[in-house]
């Protein structure tokens, strides 16, 4: 039965951030479990397409800014002239945030941050939602951040842009729940990706981040797929406006 509730044979997906890390790794599951995949990024995601395609799988390849309206409408348009409709959203693309205190922080780092990190979720459920009315319902993950639930020194724009993601997302929840379209949040923290192998390239950040959660380690992108793709499948059909961390423990103390 989970077997099947997981099956996404002729549902359409859109991701942004899908070219590497956990947009890769959701965007391969999702065309695993039969789904087409359309994936919107500003570099290419050629290894993504390779790995879904090497599979049998269907994908596409949108270039675009998430925090350009004319961008994110046109790889929604592009994605539905493509596939003919749209059923579920990742909207992952992100930005790490500038290391230092607010006082510190230019106004110009603040708009970057506040631009990609919340401005683009907004830009993607707003061209998102009216697709996926003409199908009768959708559902809407948004990567947030464990730092949509907490905060750590030195990242308050970040913090704010993730919280504003998390008050973003429950405010479309309520207003679209009865029209079937659900909207969650994912509340991942450190995971491993080339975005952040800078950091963990530096042995003392790598053992900060890792003491920050109960299991002592940072997260694979893989294992931030289940909560995705269970919050797209009918199992979560009674789940919105919710915010689910994926944090080894870090908001349990």
């Amino acid at each position: 039965m989970a077997d099947q509730l997981l099956d996404f044979t002729g549902k359409v997906v859109f991701i942004t951030g899908g070219g590497t890390g956990i947009g890769r790794a959701v965007a391969v599951a999702f065309a695993r479990a039969g789904a087409k995949v359309s994936i919107c990024g500003r570099s290419n995601a050629d290894e993504t397409l390779r790995l879904i395609e090497a599979d049998g799988g269907e994908a596409m390849f949108v270039r675009a800014d998430v925090g350009r309206s004319a961008d994110v409408q046109n790889a929604i348009s592009a994605t539905v002239e493509a596939y003919g409709r749209l059923d579920i959203a990742f909207n992952n693309a992100g930005l790490l945030p500038v290391t230092a205190p607010l006082a510190d922080q230019t106004e110009e780092d603040f708009d970057r941050i506040i631009g990609a990190d919340l401005k683009g979720v907004f830009l993607c459920m707003k061209y998102e939602i009216p697709e996926m009315l003409k199908v009768g319902g959708g559902s809407i993950i948004n990567n947030g951040s464990v730092v949509s639930l907490v905060a750590d020194p030195g990242m308050a724009p970040y913090a704010a842009a993730k919280h504003g993601v998390a008050g973003l997302s429950k405010g479309a929840a309520l207003e679209y729940a009865k029209q079937n379209v659900r909207i969650n949040v994912i509340a991942p923290a450190f995971v491993g990706t080339p975005m952040t192998a800078g950091w963990l390239a530096d042995p003392v950040m790598a053992e900060l981040v890792k003491s920050f959660n109960a299991a002592g380690r940072v997260a694979d992108p893989e294992e931030i797929v289940g909560i995705v793709l269970l919050l797209a499948s009918p199992m979560a059909s009674f789940m919105t406006g919710g915010v689910y961390s994926v944090d080894g423990g870090q908001t349990a103390h």
